[in-house]
């Protein structure tokens, strides 16, 4: 019985798509679970940000707009990322990864549940000389957050996603 060329083609297709499906999937474990963002506060979202670990972040600050050369103003915070977190972050600066907006702007949007208190698990540093640390970090997902400002400019906000790891540092430059 003879195959068609179409037949031959889908078949060959269907092949290539199975086996390139197959390459990208991951050798062990389950597949991660993509976080959902939910507007409802949860504080057990936030629990394995509380416990101490051996990651660290070691920050700059290195921005500058318009000509002018922007320096740190007061602390840089570190929120863990959450369900809750991921949603307010995207509301008040437009992503989940990395912004910088003025202040003015992200002090004007609104979120839902504005009262939800996740100031005891943020974690703050000093910024001095552009640079800021912390340390004794667990293993996850993390918002940095540092105010900047230059001169007599309106001051900005600036906000990166990082991942940390026990024992290791992560170097990062806002």
């Amino acid at each position: 019985m003879p195959i068609s060329l179409r037949t031959l083609t889908l078949t060959s297709l269907t092949a290539a798509a199975l086996a390139a499906t197959a390459a990208c999937a991951p050798t062990t474990g389950p597949a991660p679970r993509p976080m959902v963002e939910s507007t409802a506060f949860n504080a057990a979202d936030f629990a394995w940000s509380g416990v101490n670990g051996t990651g660290s972040v070691n920050g700059r600050i290195d921005y500058s707009r318009n000509g002018n050369r922007y320096t740190c103003t007061g602390s840089v915070a570190l929120t863990p990322v959450t369900p809750y977190t991921r949603a307010r972050f995207r509301n008040l600066y437009g992503s989940t990864e990395k912004a910088a907006l003025p202040e003015s702007v992200v002090r004007a949007r609104t979120v839902p549940d504005p009262n939800a208190d996740y100031r005891s698990y943020v974690r703050s540093s000093t910024c001095a000389d552009n640079r800021f640390l912390f340390s004794g970090l667990p293993a996850g997902e993390w918002f940095v957050i540092a105010p900047v400002s230059a001169g007599g400019e309106e001051r900005v906000v600036m906000m990166q996603r990082i991942r940390t790891r026990d024992g290791a540092r992560v170097d990062v430059t806002l």
